[in-house]
């Protein structure tokens, strides 16, 4: 079985390939290649986070009302288990592949098409078992898709520029998310054409930056077999302890932030039980989007020219910890959007300084889509097991969403100390 494995991976992927021009690319994006990369990230956020927020749990309530808590933190347990073994090993294979198209557009292009055919699959589903099923194998897709695009960062982005670039990352998140639900609501679209909607916009949002994107140039050397893909997935700790904070404020932060947002839907709905809880999600969502668009491009941009990451990340996280603890104190629909302002303007600055720091800490050139596939677990796999720990929360303790917003604030605290423990990065 092993032979075969390796006979498909000699095939597909190749030879060992490495960037040419080191570590620290000396020449410029320009502004067509930055609008290009954010238009990719505004599709790719949307079709990750829409379902999350509004889609799933809609079908959830449609079809099972009773264990819809209960249903949504298992799909979403299941789905963060599959995207925890497919971000690295897709990165892996990213920095090693070999085809006609591109190392990096290979696996932008094929992730996209897997995801967005996971997404409309999803649609066509009504029991819960199917939903995991379909939203797994999207999350296949969206592990494919990101290995790509998050490596082109350290390929091709010179780090006097990367702050400014990881809002490019960033900045399109809540803008996909309102885009998403407003279009869902306005045209009162089904689930399954919600799906199928932000499945098309997926495809056109990335197709100009794949077209375009150019590739580095990278040396092949001999074939990949399958116990040097499972090899390469180790990373000395030891060797790398700025690596190991870097990853560990990351998936705190990311956790306190979906945390904060998973269930916000149903906490409308069923703690607040506000008239419109649709319409009251997108209003919040819009607070969220308008500080985090002006914290991530303003904090990404002042990081750059100040050259300091950590006490960006730092003061970020410590703002969305705040969010989460005042939520935890005055749960009610007034205090919701001041939260939700400290919240999304908190994780723009973390997470456009924080994917600019953590493209310095990674341990070695010739494995960067593998590095940043394990550094992207504390990115897309929080938002899938957040429902599984939040649902917990809710069901099993007498503290109910006041307990769950306290959560929030103590990761997200954590979060913040943890990245002072990086010491190479200023």
């Amino acid at each position: 079985m092993e032979s075969e494995l390796e006979g498909f991976a000699a095939t597909f992927v190749g030879a060992n390939a490495m960037p040419r021009d080191g570590d620290d690319p000396s020449e410029p994006v320009d502004r067509g290649w930055t609008t290009r990369f954010t238009l990719a990230w505004l599709g790719f956020w949307m079709a990750n986070l829409v379902p999350i927020q509004l889609l799933l749990p809609n079908q959830l309530t449609a079809h099972d009302p009773a264990s819809k808590v209960r249903d949504f933190a298992v799909i979403n347990g299941i789905s963060g288990l599959v995207a925890l073994i497919a971000l690295p090993v897709c990165g892996a294979l990213s920095d090693r592949s070999r085809t006609s198209f591109g190392r990096r557009r290979a696996w932008i292009a094929g992730g996209v098409v897997l995801f967005a055919l996971g997404l409309v699959l999803t649609g066509l589903q009504t029991h819960w078992v199917q939903l995991a099923v379909w939203w797994s194998f999207s999350m296949i897709g969206l592990s494919a898709a990101t290995a790509g695009l998050t490596a082109v960062i350290a390929d091709r982005v010179p780090n006097r520029q990367r702050g400014m670039i990881s809002g490019a990352i960033y900045g399109p998140q809540a803008l996909g998310v309102v885009l998403g639900i407003a279009a869902v609501s306005a045209f009162g679209l089904t689930s399954l054409e919600g799906y199928v909607l932000i499945a098309v916009l997926l495809v056109v949002l990335i197709v100009p930056f794949v077209r375009r994107y150019q590739e580095v140039p990278a040396e092949a050397t001999r074939v990949l077999t399958l116990r040097e893909i499972v090899g390469s997935l180790r990373i000395d700790v030891r060797a790398n302890p700025d690596f190991a904070w870097a990853f560990g404020g990351r998936l705190l932060v990311n956790l306190g932030n979906s945390l904060g947002t998973c269930y916000l839907l149903y906490f409308l709905q069923d703690a607040l039980k506000v008239h419109d809880p649709d319409g009251a999600l997108l209003e919040l969502t819009i607070v969220y989007l308008v500080f985090g668009v002006i914290t991530t491009y303003t904090g990404g941009v002042m990081s750059d020219r100040l050259q300091r990451r950590r006490v960006f990340v730092a003061i970020a996280a410590a703002m969305q910890a705040f969010a989460g603890f005042l939520l935890a104190a005055f749960p009610s629909f007034g205090v919701a959007f001041v939260a939700a302002a400290f919240l999304g303007g908190g994780f723009g600055v973390y997470m456009s300084v924080d994917q600019a720091l953590v493209t310095q800490v990674l341990p070695d050139a010739q494995s960067r889509a593998k590095d940043l596939g394990i550094m992207n677990i504390g990115t897309i796999v929080p938002p899938a097991v957040a429902p599984l720990v939040a649902g917990l929360l809710i069901s099993s303790s007498g503290h109910g969403y006041p307990g769950l917003f306290a959560l929030v604030g103590a990761t997200a605290g954590l979060g913040a100390v943890l990245v002072y423990r990086v010491r190479t990065v200023r």
